[in-house]
Parts: C-alpha cells; sequence; structure tokens
C-alpha cells in the first residue's frame, strides 16, 4: 500500500511530467492516520531539514508588523491548544465553529483540532448574527473559537452550554481568552488512533441557493486530496507560497494550509487594512515569494499597475474561481515571463483539473484532469460528450479529494455515493482532454436554440474598459423565448450615459457572433453577491423573469436597438438570429 509519503514523494519527482504523473499516481489510504500528528509534527516538525524553517509568515501591513513561526514552534504552540480545548472538554467528534481572520490562533486551532479528532466549522468573519445561528444550530457546536470583534453577534444567540473562546481579549461576558493555551503543555498525547474516515471539517456553501449547504470532509479527504493540489501549484520543499483568499472559505484551506504543508512549504499571508495593489506586488517582491495564487479580481487589479517596475521572485502564478481573460494573462506574461495557471475545483473536492507545471497551457482552459482524478464529460442523460458536466468516476476510482458528501439534518451523507459524483459544472473537452468551462448547469440557457455561456460572454464584456464587473443572464423574450442581457457595474470615472452604452455595444458587436450578442445592458451601482464575493446571476434572473423595477439592484436599461448606429456594424446581407 502507497503511504502519504511516497504519493507526496512521487507527485514532486514527477512535478513537471504530466503523463508520468497520471499514469504512475495512486492515492495513499493511510488507516489509521492523523496528518496533523503523522505529517506536520512527525514531518516537518522533527526532520532536521524542515524543523526550523518557516511554516507561518504573517505580514501585517497596517501596522507594520511580521511573524514567523517555524514548523517546531508551531508544532509546539498547537500542543497547546490542543491541550487547551481539552480542558473545556472539547472530545473527538465534537463540532468547533472557527471564526477568525489571517491570525496565528487560526493555524494552531486548526492543526490542534485535528490532533483532538475535534471537527472544525470554518466561518468567514463577514457573517450576520442570523447566519451564525445557522452555522451554531445545524452544525451543532460545541464550542466556538472567534476574533473579539465578532463577540458581540453572540449576544443574542443563546446556547449557554456552548463554549466560548475568544481572540485578543480578557475574560468577560463568558468568554475564555485564547492566551491562557499558553500555560498548558507543549506535548500532547492523543485519546486513541484516528480513522482516515473520521470527519474532520464541516462547510457551509456559499449560499447561492436558499440555504447552504453542509459539506463534510474526512481525516483523509482533505489533508490527503490535496497532494493534487500541491501538484498543480507547483509547490516544492522551501517555497514561499502566497494565496490570496479569505478565511472561513475551502480555497484558504487548499492553499494557505494544506497544500504548502503537503510541500514542506511556507505559507505566506499579507494583511493589508484595504487591499493595495501597489503595496502587495512590493512586499511579494521584498518578500521572495515564489509560488502565487490569486482569484481573478486580484489579477485585474494587478495590470493596473505597471508589473514590471515590480522586481518578483515568483517561479508559478495560478489563478482559480473563474477562468482568466487572455488579456490578463498576456500582460504578466509580458512583464514577468511566467504564464498564469489555471486550476478547478470545488468546496465538495480538492483541485481535480489544472495546467500543472512544464505543460502546454491553452488560454482560457482550466486544464486537464490531475493525478489521481478520473474525470468523465457527460450529457443531461448520462452520456460521454464533448459539452457537459464535469462528473467524477467513483467505486474503485473514487478520488481521495472527494467530500464524504452532504451532511443532512439527520447526519446522513449523501451526493458523493453511488457510481459518479456530478459537479453541476458544464465544460467543454478538446481532443487533447483540455476542459474549458463553460458555466454552472443552472446558469448556462438557450437563446434561439443555441446555448448561451455566461462566463463567455463576460470574459468579452470585461475586456472593455469602462466595464469593472458583468452578470449574464436570459431576459424574456417573446421571438427568441429569451436574449442574453447583461448587468454591468462600471469603471471608476466612466459615467452610467447612452455613450457608454453604445461603446459596450459596439465592442459586443465586434467581438461576438450574431447568435451569441448581447441584446440588453442594464447598468448598476451594485451587483448581488454571496458572502464568498460570487455573483448570484440566479437572483438577476429572478428580476428579469419577474420584471421588478422597483428593486433596488435594478439600473438605467439599454436595448441594441435603441442604437441605429449599431446597424451599419453589420455585415452586408448579414441574418438576423
Amino acid at each position: 500500500m502507497t503511504t502519504f509519503q511516497e504519493a507526496r514523494a512521487f507527485l514532486l519527482k514527477h512535478r513537471t511530467d504530466y503523463e508520468a504523473a497520471v499514469k504512475g499516481f495512486r492515492w495513499p489510504n493511510p488507516t489509521p492516520f492523523n496528518w496533523a500528528l503523522d505529517w506536520f509534527d512527525a514531518e516537518l516538525a522533527r526532520n532536521p531539514e524542515s524543523r526550523d524553517r518557516a511554516a507561518l509568515w504573517i505580514v501585517d501591513s497596517g501596522q507594520n508588523r511580521e511573524t514567523k513561526l517555524s514548523f517546531a514552534a508551531l508544532s509546539r504552540r498547537s500542543n497547546q491548544v490542543a491541550n487547551f480545548l481539552r480542558a473545556q472538554g472539547l472530545r473527538r467528534g465534537d463540532h468547533l465553529l472557527l471564526l477568525l481572520g489571517n491570525v496565528v490562533p487560526l493555524w494552531e486551532t486548526m492543526l490542534a483540532a485535528m490532533k483532538l479528532g475535534v471537527v472544525v466549522i470554518p466561518a468567514t468573519t463577514l457573517l450576520t448574527a442570523d447566519e451564525l445561528r445557522d452555522r451554531l444550530d445545524r452544525g451543532r457546536a460545541k464550542v466556538v473559537v472567534a476574533a473579539q470583534d465578532q463577540v458581540a453577534k453572540f449576544a443574542q444567540l443563546g446556547g449557554s452550554d456552548l463554549v466560548r473562546i475568544a481572540v485578543g481579549g480578557t475574560a468577560r461576558d463568558g468568554w475564555l481568552p485564547f492566551d491562557q493555551a499558553a500555560a498548558f503543555p507543549e506535548t500532547f498525547a492523543p485519546d486513541g488512533p484516528t480513522q482516515a474516515d473520521d470527519p474532520m471539517l464541516l462547510y457551509f456553501t456559499s449560499g447561492t441557493t436558499a440555504k447552504p449547504k453542509l459539506v463534510r470532509h474526512s481525516q483523509r479527504s482533505y489533508p490527503v486530496g490535496h497532494l493534487s493540489t500541491m501538484y498543480w501549484l507547483g509547490l516544492q520543499p522551501g517555497d514561499v507560497h502566497l494565496n490570496i483568499s479569505s478565511p472561513g472559505w475551502a480555497k484558504h484551506a487548499w492553499s494557505c494550509f494544506f497544500a504548502p504543508w503537503n510541500a514542506g512549504a511556507t505559507v505566506f499571508v499579507v494583511n493589508q487594512p484595504r487591499f493595495d495593489a501597489k503595496g502587495l506586488l512590493a512586499t511579494i517582491g521584498r518578500c521572495r515569494v515564489t509560488t502565487l495564487c490569486a482569484p481573478p479580481t486580484v489579477w485585474r487589479l494587478f495590470i493596473q499597475e505597471r508589473l514590471s517596475d515590480f522586481k518578483v521572485s515568483l517561479r508559478e502564478a495560478c489563478g482559480a474561481g473563474e477562468p482568466l481573460n487572455p488579456e490578463v494573462i498576456d500582460q504578466v506574461r509580458a512583464a514577468w515571463g511566467l504564464t498564469i495557471r489555471d486550476g478547478y475545483g470545488q468546496t465538495e473536492t480538492a483541485a481535480l483539473a489544472g495546467n500543472s507545471p512544464g505543460q502546454k497551457v491553452k488560454v482560457g482552459s482550466m486544464g486537464r484532469p490531475l493525478p489521481g482524478y478520473r474525470v468523465q464529460i457527460i450529457d443531461p442523460d448520462g452520456y460521454p460528450t464533448t459539452e457537459g458536466e464535469v462528473t467524477l468516476l467513483l467505486g474503485a476510482d473514487r478520488p481521495a479529494g472527494l467530500m464524504q458528501g452532504y451532511q443532512g439534518e439527520d447526519g446522513k451523507l449523501s451526493g458523493a455515493d453511488g457510481a459518479l459524483y456530478r459537479s453541476g459544472d458544464v465544460v467543454f473537452v478538446d481532443d487533447e482532454g483540455y476542459l474549458t468551462f463553460v458555466g454552472r448547469s443552472d446558469d448556462v440557457f438557450k437563446s434561439s436554440d443555441y446555448r448561451i455561456s455566461p462566463f463567455e460572454l463576460e470574459s468579452v464584456l470585461l475586456e472593455h474598459e469602462a466595464v469593472a464587473e458583468a452578470a449574464v443572464v436570459p431576459s424574456p423574450d417573446a421571438i427568441r423565448l429569451a436574449v442574453p442581457k447583461a448587468y454591468v457595474l462600471l469603471a471608476a470615472g466612466a459615467g452610467p450615459s447612452r455613450d457608454t452604452a453604445l461603446s459596450i455595444f459596439q465592442h459586443l458587436h465586434s467581438h461576438l457572433a450574431p447568435f451569441k450578442r448581447i441584446r440588453r445592458i442594464e447598468l448598476v451601482t451594485e451587483l448581488p453577491k454571496t458572502i464568498s464575493g460570487k455573483i448570484r446571476r440566479v437572483q438577476l434572473r429572478r428580476l428579469e423573469q419577474d420584471n421588478d423595477r422597483h428593486d433596488p439592484l435594478r439600473g438605467i436599461e439599454f436595448h441594441e436597438e435603441d442604437f441605429p448606429e449599431l446597424q451599419k456594424l453589420r455585415p452586408a446581407g448579414a441574418a438576423e438570429h
């Protein structure tokens, strides 16, 4: 049986040989297995080659302060936190709500909970009191570890038996100070073996539907599963890795925790009072960051600066969340000689597809299935197709990085059993196996019997200098059933005028085939989003279906037919679709 260490070493050896990695990789299935004890403590914190290396490096730019902790130090400190939590009555299988920003106690608590066998419910500090109540009730949390500025949200939530621990505060109102952990022993003895399928993480999805689902991961699925993420990111021992993501979301666990530490790399974090692209780029250069992963929004802000002015030590650059637009990739390549490599996965999985190091990158593609993942693209009837839903084969091919399932009110799991896991994401697969994102299965729509991908049209919109953000949804039409409509948030300095709308329409006419053209544009001051930052197209679709003109999200609407000037752009004899 392959061990975790052997599987990791295999991927590091074949980090630029995709064919060999895919052919030879086998998921380890260690039982028992506790990643925090058996890998972080036993290997990273004790091996002379890594124990004194920085495991965590936090730069607080607003306070001009830096914090560095070695693997050995973080091992000891997480032991103290584990002993502290045990003293508060926490036992294997209990649930802990974690509500912290990028501060050292977040990493200490994550490691401590794993050592105890406690299930962590990561949460963003942006949650409202009502959303926290849902986490506490459905997540059945026994303890909460929260930042001091979150304490007030719990005043009306009840739960007298809830153990409350505050980071950055003193004992008051029933809250224990996290600092008490420093008085506990630096050695830790587990109460027994941890099984690989013991629950470890419980994520609430981002809530694009009415009620977030509960995604449950095991002691194996994320720690072991993120070997594929390590491979996609191109991480190596000794790297300094920056991932720009907020705590509480799966991508933070992906690339600010498991993947870098699977490689033996430093987790590098920059806290800014407000996002400052220029300041962040300067810090990336000064601290000699070697690998960087950022969402499309950040890459778009980066290219507003003169990238060539920033001397960086980057070897790898990655993007995740949504595929990047070609102009962003081109500008980064021109300035730094690096090609941003896209990857793909979900809260429910680790990275399952990506453009891996050393391979041909196809602009707009999210790459090929990563080692350990058997991917099929199927149509709604379950047959293989070139454009359809990303589906994982289960059974003997089940990847380690797939969730245990969606946890229901009764504690039972669903959604990741049977022969297949259906992702809900639609892609196009080419002859070389590269996947290109089309959209969520519930976002793709038909117009005059043509399938329309909102993402493709939004990508074209974002190339216009006046467009900051955009969302495309179907708008009811008597002739075509539906036509593409764009809700557009304008860039600073662009006014919501007829001239602006005309300029955007002209851009669309010159870049899109007639059947794909956006026929209506609404210039708005706000787009509805989940707390993780994803645009809620479902809410905009509902606005269109209900034709509600009084909703606060509505803006100034323009129709293609309002502009006679556009008729001049149509080629002679071109048929209207």
